[in-house]
């Protein structure tokens, strides 16, 4: 290996704010320790990085350091256990640059054990930092753990939330942004603010009592609300000037509903969705499924007043509806006039939105070159994977499957039995390729893929209700959705041209959609289902992108750091 050089150091780490609630030992003993840790865990992450083989070291750092606690909250006037991270509901926001390396040393001080997942960030050759129990011991309570990520030729707008259990519904999310580098061209001019919108269902009761729920075979009632960052009805105000234009990156961090959002007598200019920059369409109301971001443009022209920023559900026969404030510096009072509605419940429109969603091809993604410079359209693929959503009943207790397969956690995470090679956890092959359309079951469930395969994924949908599907690792090509069953003959419908380059694609009820993936990222990683209730009940599976060789230029090894558990317990990382 070269010499490795650090050559440009760039540090934030975050202090620990002060949270005055009781019966929380472990924040208690952290901030009292602040001081000497703080100048102790830079210098531990220094050594760390010098002596880790899995980051570029000739691009800038940023160091976080979060501290995960429990606290009451209040969203919706009723007090509940939430997930704080450094005090903050929603957690802190991570700001970075195209192949910055992001290190991130979380504290669990929760009594329970800990992970976070970066949704949308690839982590290239580096399954190991995925966050999700598939890849990744959690952090037992009173442990720690240092991420190292790199956001690696990546640009746009994405999210981190707690992977474990129900988690996600007390918080421990936020948004992440990542900025082009200096002198990249970006296809439209500064906005004169960047502002992040964590839209999401919520419920009022306790994460624990919806695990109960879920445990106990039953589904989740409908949820009490929604939240803007955390807050619901006008808990947010958006200040804006006259004539300037600002850039929303809207993402719905929800559990189980997709949702619209509209900005009253006001247009969304669309112009990046998960780190692909789109024609820039511009739409009176826009839908956000479940897992999904998007960055749209608004420009203050109307005339100086409070507006609404309005979030409502899609698809259900209850309309859930809340709201923020779009505030004119010089405002007269609230706006005259309704409140935009949202559009009907027919898919129809949500469709053909959908389908108008392309990739701008001469805009520059994180490189210089052209974003369309890779023609997708024109590779033949290798393989196709059909994978069919369903909802069984299995030993009494309601599951959700992929190919009738209902995956059940082992108990080591599997990439780690699959770098000690440990027998009996998984088994390479334990889901199909194709919907059997027979009766649920459950298993570890693992598919094989091998490494620079280029595959075409179908998502089949047979219920009525609308599904939204996410790939860690992975940006994927969405080249086609319609209504019905797919067959080959659908491939004649397929955008070969333009299609837009994401990590999460919706299915409509009844419906397909179609991605072409490169599969140019080895390791284990987790195909799911965004409904959260679906994928703790199952609805999801392991993608393991293998190699024989064993080169680093193809997989990182296993870090120093890795905590390690179940089987691989007691097991060396790497010799030093």
């Amino acid at each position: 290996m070269g010499k490795r050089t650090i050559s440009r150091l760039s540090i934030s780490i975050s202090p620990r704010r002060r949270l005055h609630h009781h019966h929380h030992r472990h924040h208690h003993q952290h901030q009292h320790e602040d001081h000497q840790h703080h100048l102790l865990l830079f210098l531990v992450s220094l050594a760390l990085l010098a002596s880790s083989n899995t980051c570029n070291c000739d691009d800038p750092y940023r160091f976080f350091t979060w501290n995960v606690t429990y606290a009451d909250i209040w969203p919706l006037g009723v007090k509940q256990q939430g997930i704080l991270i450094n005090g903050q509901f929603p957690g802190p926001q991570i700001e970075a640059v195209t192949n910055d390396n992001v290190i991130i040393n979380v504290f669990n001080s929760l009594s329970d054990p800990f992970l976070i997942s970066w949704n949308g960030i690839q982590q290239r050759r580096n399954s190991f930092e995925d966050g999700v129990y598939g890849t990744t011991c959690p952090i037992p309570p009173g442990r720690n753990f240092t991420y190292v990520l790199q956001m690696k030729d990546q640009i746009g707008s994405f999210f981190y939330f707690p992977s474990v259990g129900t988690q996600k519904a007390a918080g421990g999310f936020g948004g992440i942004r990542v900025l082009s580098r200096p002198l990249i061209p970006v296809p439209f001019p500064p906005p004169a603010a960047d502002y992040t919108l964590l839209i999401g269902d919520w419920f009022k009761a306790n994460h624990t009592d919806l695990k109960y729920i879920l445990d106990s075979g039953r589904n989740l009632p409908f949820p009490d609300s929604l939240l803007i960052n955390g807050r619901a009805w006008n808990g947010n105000t958006f200040t804006v000037e006259q004539g300037k234009t600002y850039r929303f990156r809207i993402t719905n961090v929800g559990l189980s509903t997709s949702l619209n959002i509209r900005f009253q007598g006001h247009l969304m200019k669309l112009v990046e969705v998960e780190g692909s920059h789109t024609l820039q369409n511009s739409f009176s109301s826009l839908d956000v499924h479940l897992g999904q971001s998007y960055s749209v443009l608004v420009t203050a022209d109307q005339p100086a007043f409070d507006y609404s920023i309005v979030v409502s559900t899609r698809f259900t026969s209850t309309i859930l509806t809340t709201t923020a404030v779009l505030h004119y510096a010089n405002s007269a009072g609230k706006a005259p006039g309704p409140l935009p509605g949202g559009p009907t419940i027919q898919i129809d429109w949500s469709l053909n939105q959908a389908r108008s969603i392309r990739w701008n091809l001469t805009a520059s993604g994180p490189r210089p070159n052209p974003q369309g410079s890779y023609h997708y359209g024109l590779v033949n693929t290798t393989r196709t994977i059909r994978l069919a959503n369903s909802a069984p009943v299995i030993n009494g207790k309601q599951r959700y499957a992929v190919n009738s397969v209902s995956f059940i956690p082992a108990d080591t995470p599997l990439k780690l039995a699959d770098y000690y090679k440990i027998p009996g956890v998984f088994s390479v092959g334990s889901i199909p390729d194709s919907p059997t359309f027979g009766g649920g079951y459950l298993q570890s469930s693992v598919m094989g893929a091998n490494y620079r395969d280029y595959v075409e994924i179908v998502f089949e949908n047979y219920e009525d209700s609308v599904q939204s599907w996410h790939i860690d690792g992975y940006s994927f090509w969405v080249v086609g959705m319609d209504g019905g069953q797919w067959s080959s003959a659908s491939r004649k419908s397929y955008n070969l041209r333009d299609a837009v380059a994401r990590c999460t694609v919706q299915v409509y009820p009844k419906s397909w959609s179609a991605i072409y993936m490169p599969l140019d990222n080895v390791g284990m990683w987790n195909v799911r289902s965004e409904n959260w209730v679906r994928q703790y009940l199952g609805q999801q599976f392991y993608l393991r992108v293998y190699t024989p060789s064993t080169s680093w230029r193809d997989e990182y090894p296993i870090p120093r750091n890795a905590l390690l558990c179940g089987r691989a317990s007691g097991r060396r990382t790497r010799p030093f």
